[in-house]
């Protein structure tokens, strides 16, 4: 039970790191002196660096153990926020995100392979994912209140929290071990040519990155084509926190022999939902639709990250690692190119049709 609690504290620790700045974005802007897009770049150093370390995150999971390589990416964390208590100054909170994007990158990944050498379930896996997303729906609503209390450090010292109880909770779970025979040496070439994982890397960045990049432009997008904060608030959310359900239902779904059909079903499901999110409808409507993106966002994660690293047992963790760098590229790069389509005819539904349209098409990656 202990080493459940603690590999699932680890998804959580690294989910509530992804959305700790973004809801008191405006406070911050006034404390640090900056423009809201300096705020938005905090976060994308972050991220710039939680992709860099994916694989790297993973080889080091292979390589010295999966609980070492977590608690080391705990640390980091630790010392990420740590270096932003000490002032608001915009030097410090560029660095402090990029230690913390390099701590995630390292415990994101020896997170899940724990929980694979632990002899973990897919469903757990789906557990695991599931407590990554709704970590940030929890913060989203928690930490404007302890601002309130604990002024513009509220997002660093929860942070804090957060991670120091997930350290504990692993440090005091039983180790994994090192399971990779000569985990020492480099990647073989057959690594990077790997199709299984480039199919896999597909549905992945598609529903996982897909859902991120929507998150961040749906609220805007009803703002901006009439609906009041609030209503676009709570839309926005469901396409977010709904994928808790249906990651631990994805890892369920892969005992069923037609697993693949509902996965990619899932993906053509969530692209239409952001076509009908682009669409003139009303409110109820819209809700419907970004509460069917949340749930078909989930589905593929278990698949994706079971499927790494079963396709290369010779390094299980570098190949969930290199699945989830192409899913945090799509959203380094996608959320500022739809954020660009809020200056072209339609006011961010093109952003929209287009994402929508890509979702759908990753369904023909899906491994049979």
């Amino acid at each position: 039970m202990r080493w459940r609690v603690g590999g699932v504290g680890v998804g959580v620790a690294v989910g509530w790191n992804i959305a700790t700045l973004g809801p008191i974005a405006t406070r911050l802007a006034h404390v640090y002196g900056v423009s809201l897009t300096t705020v938005g770049l905090f976060v994308t150093v972050q991220f710039v660096m939680h992709m860099v370390m994916q694989v790297p995150g993973g080889r080091a999971a292979d390589r010295f153990g999966a609980r070492t390589s977590a608690l080391a990416g705990l640390g980091l964390i630790l010392a990420g926020n740590g270096i932003s208590l000490f002032a608001p100054q915009p030097a410090l909170a560029f660095l402090g995100r990029a230690v913390v994007g390099l701590g995630t990158g390292f415990a994101f990944v020896g997170g899940s392979d724990y929980i694979r050498a632990r002899g973990g379930s897919p469903f757990l896996q789906g557990i695991y994912g599931g407590g990554s997303v709704l970590a940030p729906g929890v913060a989203v609503a928690v930490i404007p209140p302890l601002a309130d209390w604990l002024g513009w450090r509220a997002p660093y010292l929860s942070a804090i929290f957060v991670a120091a109880v997930c350290a504990i909770l692993l440090a005091l779970a039983p180790a994994a071990g090192r399971t990779v025979r000569h985990a020492g040496e480099r990647l073989d070439r057959g690594f990077f040519r790997d199709r299984r994982l480039y199919r896999l890397a597909a549905i992945h960045a598609m529903s996982f990155g897909f859902s991120v990049i929507l998150g961040n432009w749906v609220v805007t997008l009803l703002e901006h084509h009439g609906h009041s904060k609030s209503s676009a608030s709570i839309a926005g959310s469901l396409t977010l926190l709904l994928g808790f359900f249906t990651r631990a239902g994805g890892g369920a779904l892969l005992r069923r022999p037609d697993a693949s059909r509902w996965v990619a079903a899932s993906l053509v499901l969530g692209g239409a939902g952001a076509v009908v999110l682009a669409l003139p409808l009303p409110l109820w409507a819209l809700v419907v639709a970004a509460a069917v993106v949340g749930l078909a966002a989930g589905v593929p994660f278990a698949m994706a990250f079971t499927g790494a690293a079963q396709a290369r047992p010779d390094a299980p963790g570098a190949a969930v690692g290199f699945i989830n760098a192409w899913a945090s590229l799509v959203i380094v790069a996608g959320t500022p190119l739809v954020g660009l389509t809020f200056s072209l005819p339609g006011d961010g539904r093109i952003g929209f049709v287009v994402l929508g349209a890509l979702a759908a098409l990753a369904a023909l990656a899906t491994p049979r």
